[in-house]
């Protein structure tokens, strides 16, 4: 069957898609490996200077303190969110057949990772205002309890809202996505990653505001909700296993919120 110059193959030409996926999927894994490495070594060397600009002591950050955080969080947002787009971008790929298909992906997940830039500048700026009201330590983790709840209720109840829902479905079947949002050249390309990019945006974003709850420098916990978010994606039934994290993330909410009233000597009705 013809192609359409500007229209998506579906039926990929063996020989002509494959050969060239495996070179372009390693190149994705390794900016991801990349990222995953360079939040070890601030982990690993903390006390390094380049490390400390990414944990400034109080709210008066200096311009180089507000770009090392900025740059921390787009590094670690590229970690986590790289690989469960791998599926995405690798039917991307194989769906265009033209002479512009390397530039094509490059300008896709470009565009990808700039919302995810644009994310970390929104992060950058609730850690610097959190910190300002004294409610996370340098290090990135909640010291109130209150925020903490907060945070944990939003998220658990964000999983049952309507706009989750279609993110990740979006997010989920990329065939059916990338044939709704097709545009030709590398500037459609561009816009198709943004779109991309503002659905797991829209699937995520809660889920990233926890990274204030466990700590932007705990390996361990970055790592649990990268792989949260993977299993969202790409898993069978992974609409269903959101509504159970859903669950649990209100349960823990509330069960932190009434240790929090009782703590506080408030009156709880009964």
């Amino acid at each position: 069957m013809a192609h359409i110059p500007g229209e998506p193959a579906t039926e990929a030409v063996a020989g002509t898609t494959t050969t060239h996926l495996g070179p372009r999927a390693a190149g994705v894994l390794t900016l991801s490996v990349l990222a995953w490495a360079a939040l070890a070594w601030l982990v690993i060397d903390m006390g390094h200077p380049l490390a400390q600009l990414t944990m400034p002591a109080s709210s008066h950050w200096s311009v180089a303190q507000a770009l090392a955080v900025w740059v921390m969080w787009a590094v670690m947002m590229a970690a986590m969110m790289l690989p469960s787009a791998l599926p995405m971008i690798l039917t991307f790929m194989k769906m265009g057949t033209d002479g512009a298909g390397v530039a094509r992906a490059r300008s896709f997940v470009a565009a990808y990772l700039l919302v995810w830039c644009g994310f970390s500048v929104a992060a950058s700026a609730a850690q610097w205002a959190l910190q300002a009201a004294g409610w996370v330590d340098p290090m990135i983790v909640s010291r109130s309890a209150g925020l903490t709840a907060a945070l944990l209720l939003i998220a658990g109840l964000y999983q049952f809202s309507p706009l989750k829902r279609i993110c990740l479905a979006n997010c989920r079947t990329p065939m059916a996505f990338l044939l709704g949002e097709w545009r030709a050249g590398v500037s459609g390309a561009f816009v198709m990653g943004l779109r991309h990019g503002l659905f797991c945006l829209g699937c995520c974003w809660a889920l990233m505001a926890l990274l204030f709850v466990g700590g932007a420098m705990n390996l361990a916990w970055v790592a649990a909700l990268s792989i949260t978010v993977a299993i969202e994606k790409l898993a069978p039934q992974g609409e269903r296993l959101a509504w159970l994290l859903g669950a649990a993330l209100i349960a823990t909410g509330l069960w932190r919120l009434w240790a929090l009233l009782v703590q506080s000597d408030l009156p709880v009705t009964r």
